[in-house]
C-alpha cells in the first residue's frame, strides 16, 4: 500500500481521531509526540499533527516508513505543514 504524499493544500483531508499540535517545536519534537499519540490508538485510527518545522515533510515520510504506519496525506501551506497517519 502505497502513502500518498501529496502536498496539495486543496486535497480532501481524512477523517481523524486525535490532533498534536506541534506548532513551534522543532525536530525530533513533532515526531515523538506523534508516536506517543499512536502508541495510544487503535489499528487503523487516523492521527492529525500540526507543524512548522520545515524538515517535518521529510521527517513524517521517514517516520512512516520505518514504523510501518501509513502517512495518509501531508498538506503544506504558509509554513504550516499537516500530516495525517493512520495506525498500523
Amino acid at each position: 500500500m502505497g502513502a500518498d504524499t501529496s502536498l496539495d493544500a486543496d486535497a480532501q483531508a481524512p477523517a481523524f481521531e486525535q490532533e498534536v499540535d506541534a506548532s513551534g517545536l522543532t525536530c525530533p519534537l513533532p515526531i515523538l509526540r506523534a508516536k506517543k499519540a499512536l502508541a495510544q490508538m487503535a489499528s487503523g485510527e487516523v492521527l492529525r499533527v500540526i507543524t512548522t518545522d520545515r524538515n517535518a515533510i521529510r521527517d513524517f515520510q521517514a517516520f512512516a516508513r520505518q514504523t510501518g504506519n501509513a502517512l495518509v496525506l501531508q498538506q503544506e501551506d504558509d509554513g504550516r505543514g499537516v500530516h495525517y497517519l493512520r495506525r498500523r
